[in-house]
């Protein structure tokens, strides 16, 4: 079996991944970066999920290298798409005009973005890409990992990387299983967690629905209609098994608000649908809008979906066997179809076309399901809900602030229905800080997570699972490590050691990686408006 040897490695070449690998390798650092598929950006590529982001995104509370990578996004329609000129020259352009975010544009054009900004470090032999490779087994004695053998998903060839410090930025934490590291699943109880949103009783099983998301566009007179999913009378009258009880079948254009849980009924106007517009799904995360371009260039808008309509709840991914996580996509699959053939024939949008082109499938769904939850890290700090829900610090404008900060976030926490019968669990909840305590395992002393796996609950990953986040997250484990072997010390050293931790947070706000929070925010202007259906 090959062996290669790095400073770091890190599995899983999602949002974190990326962020991870951009800092370390600045840094001067030799890292492998390995991919599941054949393309990184996880949420914002393989998974087709336009970035969810608070409203103050475009002046501050994010890393000065995130917001690059948005102007980089915008800079390539600008060089590469032929926009009107009022578009060309909108500083804040949104190539979707999508309500969910100020900036929703093709998984393509995040992906370009992405290679262009990691490129220079492969071209320095800095970084290497391992595209379709998982980890199957690694060697740990105590606390220490020590290697991860990698598996090609394709020829099933197999390579042992031996490295410094290990980074799990898998979107189910699939690394701390296999390393030994402790970690929870689900939700927690109340007597734990001190949680007011939590249940009376743990339920491990208990995590987010996933989602198998897909593009299309609409062509007016045209006959775009799929094959009949073979259990689409199944999903027709499937009716969520929630508490407080769904509106109905799912498979319709009537649900429930998060927030009131009271029916609501979603607005659906293929390329008619005003801009904005609360419910109005074609808007939501629509990737194109072809108004923003010259006459003639689209003859469509393209919209992805990511609805309640489509998420699935058969299945936990992260606990489940190989074959388990085979069937479950599977079935979340055949439910996305099954939405769009009943957009198709029920609805009568026969002109509703499935895109593959744009998500890089030959079935026209997303690479990898769209993750809500993972397996988290039992940290040696854990993000509680009275930490950062407004309604539990009455007064605040800002969440309970964290000496050991190493980045922001904010958006509210939102939990989708889960697979122990809870419906939407939705809270407001004040500006945070990203907490390095959050980032250290219990025991294991070089493996940091980078993804939706550090130490939250399942209360607060709802808040703490965005793009930007999750960016900040990985942003900032990659300096950690840099820190850690230029200073020979170790991540629990540069937390518990006070004038390590000054100093490690100066080097951070010097790379443009904000740790603390205005203190004249005017929380109204920042409340994420567009919510995650």
């Amino acid at each position: 079996m090959p062996v290669l040897t790095t400073d770091i490695l890190i599995v899983g070449g999602g949002v974190g991944g990326c962020a991870c690998a951009l800092a370390a390798c600045e840094a001067g650092l030799t890292v492998i970066l390995t991919e599941e598929s054949d393309w990184i950006g996880g949420q914002f590529t393989t998974q087709a999920t336009p970035p969810d982001e608070h409203g103050w995104i475009e002046q501050f509370g994010c890393t000065q290298t995130y917001r690059q990578f948005r102007e980089n996004v915008r800079d390539y329609y600008r060089t590469h798409y032929p926009l009107t000129p009022e578009a060309r020259l909108n500083p804040t352009l949104n190539p979707g005009n999508g309500w969910v975010s100020p900036l929703c544009a093709e998984p393509i054009v995040f992906l370009r973005v992405l290679q262009a900004m990691l490129q220079p470090y492969i071209d320095r032999q800095r970084l290497t890409i391992l595209y379709e490779y998982e980890a199957t087994e690694a060697v740990y004695e105590a606390d220490t990992v020590q290697s991860v053998t990698l598996q090609h998903t394709q020829t099933s060839e197999s390579v042992w990387v031996n490295a410094r410090y290990f980074v799990d930025a898998t979107e189910l934490g699939d690394l701390l299983p296999l390393t030994g590291t402790d970690y929870v699943t689900g939700s927690e109880s109340q007597a734990e967690t001190g949680e007011l949103s939590a249940a009376p009783v743990a339920r491990p099983g208990n995590v987010q629905a996933f989602s198998v998301c897909f593009a299309m566009s609409y062509h007016e007179g045209e006959d775009w209609t799929i094959d009949k999913p073979a259990r689409y009378d199944y999903w027709r009258t499937f009716v969520p098994p929630l508490l407080p009880a769904w509106s109905g079948p799912l498979l319709s254009l009537t649900g429930l608000s998060p927030r009131t849980l009271q029916p609501v009924q979603y607005n659906f106007q293929p390329n008619r649908e005003p801009n904005r517009a609360f419910a109005g799904l074609w808007t939501y995360r629509r990737i194109l809008d072809k108004n923003l371009f010259q006459e003639g260039a689209f003859e469509s808008d393209i919209t992805l979906v990511n609805y309640p309509q489509i998420d699935y709840l058969g299945g936990d991914l992260s606990e489940a066997s190989p074959a388990e996580r085979a069937r479950y996509v599977q079935e979340a699959k055949e439910q996305s179809l099954s939405f769009l053939y009943y957009l198709q024939t029920e609805l009568g949008f026969r002109g509703l076309k499935l895109r593959p082109d744009v998500v890089g499938t030959a079935d026209g769904l997303a690479k990898r399901p769209y993750i809500r939850e993972s397996r988290r890290i039992k940290a040696e700090f854990t993000i509680r809900e009275q930490h950062v829900s407004a309604h539990l610090r009455p007064g605040s404008t800002l969440a309970e602030p964290f000496p050991d900060s190493v980045g922001l976030g904010f958006y509210r926490i939102d939990l989708h229905p889960s697979l122990g019968g809870d419906n939407y669990i939705d809270v407001e909840s004040l500006p945070f800080q990203i907490p390095l305590g959050s980032l250290l395992p219990e025991r294991v002393e070089n493996l940091l997570p980078a993804c939706k796996n550090i130490g939250t609950t399942h209360i607060t990953n709802g808040c703490y699972r965005l793009h930007p986040i999750e960016w900040n997250i990985g942003e900032s484990v990659g300096h950690l490590l840099a820190y850690c072997l230029e200073k020979g010390v170790s991540p629990r050293q540069v937390r518990n050691t006070p004038t390590l931790l000054i100093d490690f947070q100066a080097a951070l706000t010097r790379r443009g990686i904000p740790i603390e929070w205005p203190d004249n925010l005017v929380l109204s202007e920042g409340d994420p408006h567009r919510h995650a259906l």
